[in-house]
């Protein structure tokens, strides 16, 4: 068992260390050069960095725009994942990787400029294995759906008070594009190649597991994009619902409770549907049954449609009022995705990595 005090001195006054950028990237033209931009516009002091762009295989137009910017800056590479899922690029780039440190960015977001500085004395400052900074979350286009997806992924009612997206600064247990010192990752034995999902909560926790620490700053920030419409937002909800599910029979410790109160909230929802519908099977229960269902659902509404009024006047406009059903039906898609995933069969069959994505779940409850 490794101690907190495993961890390496910081580096001596005046040495240059390398820093690598490690970023999965599957189809992300939408958001690719934006992302990429924000990183070479990084302030290095005191350090040198290089950027691994690990492709699963793109279909769209990611390769080419990528190609364009190594050509341009050699600190730039592209690296082929033919694996196509987050875990195996993130191995293929820690593997590739010549820095001391890796920075596990996400092609979803967009970094201020001096994220990766911050990050890196705050890791050294605090004495942790690995440091991020905070996330806002930002819509990812103009529209009315995008900006209501936004609203829901950044709201703790939503998202839990613990998400990655609004946990506040100090040592947490999990660092969403963080900052780490290589060697703590291969201590760690790497990302689990089984897990296509969650494989972030699950080096968190084993990193935590072996007595590293890890810690969020406050000092500086990345905007995350989520889906920019409210079904792809929904799948991808349903979806990490079901590698819950799957994780928990993986690594139960990577997971809190708080990534199972969906489950039963919607676990409550149907026996009480079902004890409603039941007619002459269910008598008397039938009744009470109705009462406590339509108190759980009006009790969720009023509470996410006060959410929408303070989110509202905030940003002066009365289009949040459909945050109190996105938000239900944000909660009931993650909660029937966990039912779901605890009827699949064990990782590594096909039926399970159709339920994966090449990008890490960013911990949305």
């Amino acid at each position: 068992m490794y101690e907190g005090s495993k961890v390496e001195s910081p580096p001596a006054p005046g040495a240059r260390v390398r820093v690598s950028v490690v970023m999965p990237v599957l189809n992300e033209g939408r958001f690719i050069e934006a992302t990429v931009q924000s990183l070479q516009a990084q302030a290095t002091p005191g350090f040198d960095l290089e950027m691994l762009v690990i492709d699963g295989m793109s279909q769209d137009d990611t390769r080419a725009k990528v190609t364009l910017v190594c050509a341009k800056d050699p600190r730039v590479r592209l690296l082929t994942n033919p694996s196509r899922n987050t875990p195996a690029a993130l191995n293929l780039g820690l593997r590739a990787a010549s820095g001391d440190f890796v920075c596990i960015m996400g092609a979803h977001a967009s970094y201020d400029s001096d994220y990766i500085a911050v990050c890196l004395q705050e890791l050294i400052a605090h004495g942790a294995a690995g440091c991020s900074g905070k996330i806002e979350t930002a819509p990812a286009d103009s529209s009315l759906q995008a900006r209501l997806v936004a609203w829901v992924a950044a709201h703790p009612f939503a998202s839990s008070a613990r998400s990655a997206r609004t946990q506040p600064e100090g040592y947490a247990d999990t660092v969403p594009y963080p900052v780490f010192r290589k060697q703590t990752l291969l201590d760690a034995g790497g990302y689990n190649a089984r897990l296509i999902r969650n494989q972030d909560n699950d080096m968190n926790q084993r990193l935590r597991a072996l007595g590293f620490k890890l810690y969020v700053t406050a000092k500086t920030r990345c905007r995350y994009y989520p889906r920019p419409d409210v079904w792809s937002f929904l799948k991808h909800a349903f979806s990490s619902g079901v590698w819950n599910a799957l994780s928990l029979r993986e690594n139960p410790a990577a997971l809190g409770l708080r990534h199972f109160v969906p489950l039963v909230f919607v676990t409550a929802l149907l026996v009480l549907a079902a004890l409603v519908s039941g007619g002459e099977f269910t008598g008397a229960y039938s009744r009470d049954a109705a009462v406590v269902l339509a108190v759980m659902l009006a009790s969720h509404l009023g509470i996410g449609t006060v959410v929408a009024i303070q989110i509202g006047l905030r940003e002066k406009t009365a289009a949040t009022l459909w945050l109190a059903p996105l938000i239900l039906a944000f909660h009931c898609a993650y909660g029937l995705g966990t039912l779901r995933g605890l009827f699949l069969p064990f990782l590594g069959s096909q039926a399970v990595r159709a339920q994966g994505s090449a990008e890490s779940s960013q911990d949305c409850i």
